[in-house]
């Protein structure tokens, strides 16, 4: 990648961290996969001349390739270039600008600058640390298109590399490192969400600062009197917000004062007594709220002790006769409440009395005049005078009641008067107890400031002497011990960078020694295969003359064959890298290469078959597409992958092994992404615990076809392999969601191969994209409508596409879908060899069902030559039953499917199917009738018949 282009550099940008837009939410909330990953904001020295210069750039490191990849903003798509981990060495200067450190690769310095030292500490480390695990890997240095590790992370297949890809970690050797290592944080300064909230400017923090002391400042205001107090200060205050240390930064309550309400505005006796001690205190403590912060006096910190700081000492005892008069102003505040309530309550009283008088008399007045001794009965003016009676007595009990209470609150009124003046003398002694301890204080710091002087003095005149001040001195040492832990860490840093620098030129060593090894191994191997030629060759030339000679010819060659037919297996690996056979016992998915049951004649054949696929993965084309997909994963490090002509190419390309997993995953997410999102998060689970509540009708036909999925595959080979109780399991769950398929013999091998790059959750998912998106209704139902509506598209496509291939299969009347059908049914599974069989699936989860007639009809293609050769039906059909097998070119197969199959819309599928659909219908109908037809017949004809047992035919 060329440097990216510094012609437009701005000054002002330079050594600063700049914010920017934040990431997308998808790519910083995380999924699955996403783990913590190492990323953030770096100034990166660019530029040349005069407009040389730092710049801040979005670095981000790939795992892969162990590259440092740099942006200019989290959401760019293409890199402005890389710097390689691997081979990099790391270095800093205690005594240059802070957050400053260097990068050394090969032919190349990259000058680089975190926001501060404990950030750039964090990225060094880290940088190590991910170069250490890189270099771990075994293997990585032998792929020719780049140092990506050779396998995949998810499935079957990934745990393939756990025994060969990772050397076991040395236990002395990481103790040593880890005893260099120093603990670090980033500050948030380092990750993802470092793109939502990237680091302020560095100038920002000196605005801040400023901010604060203000704060400060007018928190203070608050702690001093309001007037006459500028006369009374004590000697230590400064103007100055720097000799105030706050142990708590002020907030809004502190420097917003709200108004007391009405009933607190009154005035008290206190309030009074407040004022007459303002001369001896210097503190306002109407509003206690203020003095929730504690706060210290001059510039020294607060855990000094009592011996060297006497004000602070007075200050303490100070702030508990705050606390105590605070208490007791409180105390006074509520009694006086108590009296006001008292006292309405007694006043509301009196007036209820003086209203009951007035409504007796006036109600005596109103009976005496009303009711006359002339106008009434003798017995009317009894019953008159005891109503009066009762309601004279009613009244009398009232106000003696009322008589009563008024006693009590008169007797409460004059305890609470009573108490209100012990305590009013209470806080007039403690108010002449804080006035003398104040003047006390003052006359204490009068003689502490005099001396402060006289010392101020004396250093004055020792510093006319050319002595250093004590003060230059404590700065002179503090700043040697900070340089002290600088180099402390310094050297850690650079002790571990020499440590693991040479760790990894030893292993570099090793392995250059193993594949000198391996390169002599094979050149002697060569040599014996080239010799063992010649004398086969020679023993064939010559002719036979005796029986002896015959037999040492046919015993020589018998050795040879046996020599060939050798492969490696998993218990003549004595090294990782040292592999003298070139042919492995199984192949990286796990097929076995060369299966047992075969004659010697097939076992040569698929050694050969295997040689081949391994001689053309080695070729220029197939690291060209390697390096091509290397770069666009690099490209969408900070993005997700979306559909576009360039993936789609890259999908026909086929995918390397390394990436398959991440590149399945998220095909079979985009195409279940609708039917996902309705579901809930456990979906799966929640079906596999059904599986364990209810026996399930399919549950006996797929433990049948278990081990009969992919026998010569390791990791479905026994009951015990890892990939069984997978596929148990997810074909299970599927046919459980799915009761109108329930189970149907093709499903498992898809599972099968789903699973080997796929998760179990994944791959259950990949099953349920392939049968219900991907393929029509009927296509794994009881009839396989469906398959048999493909079938006859394509012999259709075969009749447009391939004529002369078609009229030949037409002239002998060879069926072809007696072999395409399981084609179709399991994407060719067990058809082709595997190599061309994961290239086809990785176009097909990206394309979808056309996949499958594009590959059809480039088989036949790639065979056309050779089937137009024979002539006659039952070679033709014996060589279609094998014929997939002995194709091996997959880049001239996917030219046939993709270049030579074109124009290949999907609407003329589409609309064929519909058409032959209606025919296979109209067709299964009839069978159907005359399947009824039938039974009835046979019905009838065993009623009409009559049984005889064998005893009487015989008799």
């Amino acid at each position: 990648m060329q440097e990216e282009d510094d012609s437009a550099a701005n000054p002002s940008r330079s050594s600063r961290i700049l914010a920017t837009k934040s990431l997308d939410v998808s790519d910083c909330d995380g999924s699955k996969e996403q783990s913590v990953k190492l990323c953030g904001y770096l100034n990166k020295l660019t530029g040349k001349g005069p407009l040389r210069g730092f710049k801040t750039r979005w670095f981000v490191y790939d795992p892969r390739k162990c590259y440092l990849y740099y942006f200019k903003t989290p959401q760019d798509a293409l890199p402005l270039g890389h710097i390689e981990i691997a081979d990099a060495c790391f270095s800093y200067d205690v005594e240059v600008e802070e957050g400053l450190f260097e990068i050394h690769t090969e032919g190349k310095e990259f000058l680089l600058k975190a926001p501060n030292r404990q950030v750039m500490h964090y990225w060094l480390q880290q940088l190590q640390q991910k170069r250490w695990e890189f270099c771990k890997i075994s293997g990585h240095r032998d792929s020719w298109c780049s140092p990506t590790p050779l396998f995949p992370h998810t499935g079957l297949v990934a745990k393939d590399a756990e025994a060969v890809l990772y050397e076991k970690p040395n236990e002395s050797m990481e103790s040593v490192r880890s005893d260099f290592a120093v603990e670090m944080d980033s500050d948030g300064l380092v990750g993802r969400q470092s793109a939502r909230n990237p680091v302020a400017p560095p100038n920002a923090a000196l605005s801040s600062l400023r901010h604060w002391g203000s704060e400060i400042r007018n928190s203070m205001s608050h702690l001093r009197a309001s007037r006459g107090v500028e006369n009374r200060r004590s000697v230590f205050h400064t103007a100055s917000s720097d000799d105030w240390e706050m142990v708590d930064p002020p907030t809004k309550d502190t420097t917003e004062h709200k108004p007391p309400p009405d009933s607190q505005r009154r005035e008290s006796p206190s309030h009074v007594q407040r004022h007459s001690i303002g001369s001896a205190f210097t503190f306002d403590f109407r509003n206690p709220s203020r003095m929730k912060r504690p706060f210290h006096m001059g510039s020294g910190k607060p855990n000094r002790s009592a011996e060297n700081s006497p004000v602070e000492c007075n200050g303490n005892k100070t702030s508990e006769l705050q606390l105590r008069i605070q208490s007791q102003q409180e105390e006074i505040s509520r009694l006086q409440e108590q009296e006001n309530q008292i006292r309405e309550e007694l006043a509301s009283q009196k007036e209820l009395v003086h209203l009951l008088q007035q409504a007796l008399r006036s109600s005596q007045c109103d009976w005496r005049s009303t009711v006359s001794p002339g106008n009434m009965g003798p017995d009317s003016h009894d019953q008159a005078e005891n109503e009066v009676d009762k309601a004279l007595a009613e009244r009398d009990t009232q106000i003696k009641d009322l008589c009563g209470h008024m006693e009590k609150l008169a007797l409460e009124k004059e305890s609470l008067q009573q108490e209100l003046k012990n305590l009013k003398i209470k806080v007039g002694e403690i108010n002449e107890q804080l006035g003398m301890l104040m003047e006390t204080i003052q006359a204490k710091d009068e003689v502490i400031m005099k001396l402060s002087q006289q010392s101020s003095n004396e250093g004055t005149q020792s510093a006319e002497c050319n002595s250093p001040s004590g003060t230059r001195e404590q700065q002179e040492l503090d700043n040697l011990k900070d340089s002290l832990q600088g180099y402390k860490s310094q050297n850690n840093f650079l002790n571990k960078e020499i440590l693991e620098l040479t760790v990894l030129r030893r292993n570099a060593e090793s392995r250059e020694k193993a594949l000198e090894a391996k390169c002599t191994s094979l050149e002697a191997k060569l040599c014996q295969v080239e010799s063992k030629y010649l004398v086969l060759l020679q023993e064939v030339k010559s002719p036979v003359c005796s029986s002896s000679e015959q037999t040492r010819s046919g015993e020589f060659i018998t050795r040879l064959l046996e020599d060939a037919l050798q492969v490696e297996s998993t218990d003549q690996q004595e090294h990782p890298i040292l592999k003298p056979n070139a042919v492995s016992e199984y192949d990286i998915y796990g097929f076995k290469t060369v299966p047992e049951e075969e004659d010697e004649e097939e076992k040569l054949e698929a050694k050969k078959r295997a040689l081949d696929l391994k001689s053309l993965s080695l070729t220029d084309q197939e690291t060209s597409v390697r390096v091509k997909w290397d770069n666009y994963l690099a490209i969408t490090m900070n993005r997700e992958m979306v559909r576009s002509p360039e993936l789609k190419a890259l999908m026909r390309s086929g995918v390397p092994h390394n990436h398959r997993s991440k590149v399945w995953n998220w095909c079979v997410n985009f195409h279940v992404k609708k039917i996902r999102d309705g579901l809930p998060k456990d979906y799966y689970q929640n079906l596999l615990s059904m599986v364990n509540e209810k026996p399930n009708p399919a549950c006996k036909q797929i433990e049948l076809d278990l081990l009969r999925t992919l026998p010569n595959n390791k990791h479905y080979a026994s009951p015990d392999s890892d990939g069984i109780q997978k596929l148990r399991n997810v074909l299970l769950a599927f046919s459980w969601r799915n009761p109108d398929i329930g189970y149907c013999q093709g499903l498992n091998r898809l599972a099968a191969i789903a699973l080997l790059y796929l998760d179990q959750e994944d791959a259950f998912w990949c099953l349920v994209a392939i049968v219900e998106v991907f393929m029509p209704h009927d296509y794994y139902t009881k009839t396989l409508l469906g398959s048999q509506v493909d079938q006859r598209v394509l012999k259709d496509l075969m009749y447009e596409k391939l004529p002369r291939l078609h009229a030949h299969f037409e002239q002998y009347k060879v069926d072809t879908s007696l072999i395409t059908f399981n084609w179709f049914l399991v994407v060719f599974v067990d058809s082709v060899v595997s190599d061309i069989l994961f290239k086809i699936w990785d176009a097909f989860l990206y394309e979808g069902p056309k996949i499958i007639f594009r590959f059809a009809l480039a088989l036949f293609k790639y065979k056309e030559e050779e089937f137009l050769k024979l002539q006659d039906a039952m070679t033709i059909f014996k060589y279609l039953r094998y014929f997939t097998r002995t194709i091996l070119d997959a880049r001239k197969l996917m030219s046939m499917a993709f270049v030579d199959m074109n124009p290949f819309p999907l609407r003329q599928i589409q609309n064929r199917r519909t058409f032959h659909l209606e025919k296979v219908r109209l067709e299964l109908t009839e069978l159907e009738a005359i399947r009824q037809t039938f039974l009835r017949e046979r019905d009838t004809t065993l009623e009409g018949r009559t049984l005889i047992s064998d005893d009487e035919e015989d008799s």
